[in-house]
């Protein structure tokens, strides 16, 4: 298949309203100052849901007031593992009766539709402890069971142990921003989760992630920003936003032989799938925008 101008495809495909972003940050500081006028711009530039994933308590309540404020906006509530809470020593703590009484009443808006982002993360030397971390994933995948919600997952340098635990809870859910191996995506897949693939998917030393893309069932795949961060080339290192998925779009259907279109359609209907939401898609002469506030 010709390769596509990356230049071109988000001016091209990326038809008004047609892309859902499965995974993106809008409540980050790095909105502050024209947090509305990018999201009002998203529907013309191609995007016609978002769901805004918490980290921790205080992000999950934003990410609710975007999804209030934003009738298109879908929340996902969690505490991510670097932002795992300390105890009054300055540890870092296992989660307790309030965490479960604050995410508890995060997950019962109607417009919590996953519970997230959690995970594990081995990056960092100042990362919490990997016995808290996952002690931390445990007990969300437990309440997310009970609630009968999907879960983002965080895995970074931590495929093993987060494998494991996937495989004993057996979520719905996506693992985001993907970075294991195509055995390791066989194995999300095997347990019917989704695997989210981002701008990273852009970058020239993205191999696994091409290979990954290239094997993955069309009916498994998101397409992801996790806006403000992961940009894609061309626009790596500078702030991403949700319709920047165009030129993911773009290269993930030069990797997967098909055209950009079927790749978003697809994609689109798998995050309502995974959300319980009904498919959306304005009508081709146009429509009205949903990207309005509610």
């Amino acid at each position: 298949m010709e390769a596509y101008d990356l230049q071109k495809a988000a001016a091209g495909f990326a038809a008004p309203g047609r892309i859902f972003d499965s995974h993106a940050h809008y409540d980050a500081d790095a909105f502050h100052a024209d947090r509305d006028t990018v999201l009002q711009s998203l529907y013309d530039r191609g995007v016609g849901r978002v769901l805004n994933c918490g980290s921790d308590l205080a992000s999950s309540e934003k990410s609710l007031g975007l999804a209030e404020q934003y009738d298109w906006i879908y929340a996902a509530v969690g505490v991510h593992p670097e932002e795992i809470p300390r105890d009054d020593s300055g540890a870092y703590r296992l989660p307790g009766a309030s965490d479960r009484a604050a995410l508890e009443g995060l997950a019962a808006h109607p417009k919590a539709l996953a519970m997230g982002e959690i995970g594990l993360d081995y990056y960092w030397d100042t990362c919490p402890p990997r016995e808290i971390q996952r002690a931390w994933l445990a007990f969300q995948l437990e309440l997310a069971a009970e609630r009968g919600m999907p879960v983002v997952i965080h895995d970074r340098e931590a495929h093993g142990d987060t494998l494991e635990l996937l495989q004993k809870y057996r979520p719905a859910g996506v693992v985001h921003c993907f970075s294991g191996s195509p055995e390791m995506a066989a194995e999300v897949v095997k347990l019917g989760m989704y695997v989210g693939l981002g701008g990273a998917a852009t970058f020239k030393n993205a191999r696994k992630a091409v290979e990954v893309a290239a094997m993955l069932p069309a009916d498994r795949l998101l397409l992801e920003t996790d806006a403000p961060y992961m940009a894609p080339v061309p626009f790596r290192g500078k702030r991403c936003d949700s319709a920047l998925i165009a030129y993911t779009a773009a290269r993930l259907a030069e990797i997967r032989g098909e055209t950009p279109e079927t790749l978003i359609a697809r994609c689109r209907e798998n995050a309502c799938r995974m959300l319980g939401l009904p498919d959306w898609m304005p009508p081709a002469g146009g429509g009205s925008s949903p990207a309005s506030k509610a």
